[in-house]
């Protein structure tokens, strides 16, 4: 395992199967972001990004407390409306990063994710949270609405669940969250590491072009209309077998299965 960032409030390491980790380095365990951890953050993004070995990459905090209990309140009550907006916007940014990693993103998530941290696990691909954990988009009990990447929610667990989180800022527990469709999977504490790397393994042994086509495509279909996405599809099938995977891949799964 080789460290390639290392910074204030981010550091990541790549390992030989390309699975990277990215952690959030915050000054308590609660993993709160602030503006030096986000500019951080986002700049680890960016150089992770331009790793082609990487195929799969693990967003976590410090500890077991939280995944991100949410944005920096401290720094947040002496804003105005043109440093709010300069402060929400790189909250944007990071999320948007890791929205847009070339690579599947985990989430890995021990206990706390709220307000803008579940914003951040929300732009991740998969989310593998421990039991017990609790999730919440408490701002309107702050005086602020939930906003950027906030409006994942209804899509992500239907609008009836997302109103009641985002206006009533009331917490839920996992089996509710994996019940509304908000995590992938929920696993116990002692668990919690052994699943992330099968996870891990799973998407690292994965044909890597065809992966992150397969993301692309994902962000391209909340973009256009169900029956341009399905007419896009067919010129992005035939630019597959430019890469050679599938001439590779089915080539093996013909050998395993005769």
């Amino acid at each position: 395992m080789t460290e390639v960032v290392s910074l204030p409030h981010a550091s990541a390491t790549v390992d030989n199967k390309g699975v990277a980790c990215l952690w959030i380095v915050s000054n308590n365990h609660l993993n709160i972001l602030g503006t030096p951890v986000i500019k951080d953050l986002i700049t680890a993004l960016e150089h992770l990004a331009s790793r082609k070995e990487i195929r799969v990459l693990v967003l976590r905090g410090q500890g077991d407390k939280a995944f991100v209990a949410g944005a920096n309140i401290k720094e947040m009550a002496h804003l105005d409306r043109q440093s709010a907006e300069r402060f929400i916007s790189g909250l944007r940014d990071l999320c948007e990063a890791v929205r847009q990693f070339p690579a599947p993103v985990i989430a890995r998530i021990p206990g706390w994710c709220l307000g803008g941290g579940l914003e951040l696990a929300m732009a991740c691909d998969i989310r593998l949270a421990a039991a017990g954990a609790q999730f919440g988009m408490p701002e309107v009990k702050v005086g602020i609405p939930s906003v950027i990447h906030a409006v994942l929610m209804p899509a992500l667990i239907g609008p009836t669940q997302a109103t009641w989180m985002l206006l009533s800022g009331e917490l839920v527990g996992t089996e509710q969250a994996l019940a509304w469709g908000l995590v992938t999977e929920v696993v116990q504490p002692e668990a919690l590491d052994d699943r992330l790397a099968q996870m891990s393994e799973l998407f690292a042994g994965l044909a890597p072009a065809a992966l992150t086509q397969q993301k692309r495509l994902l962000r391209r279909w909340e973009k256009l209309s169900t029956t341009d996405a399905i007419n896009d599809t067919v010129a992005e099938f035939g630019k597959a077998f430019e890469t050679g995977e599938p001439r590779h891949y089915m080539g093996q799964w013909m050998k395993d299965n005769t």
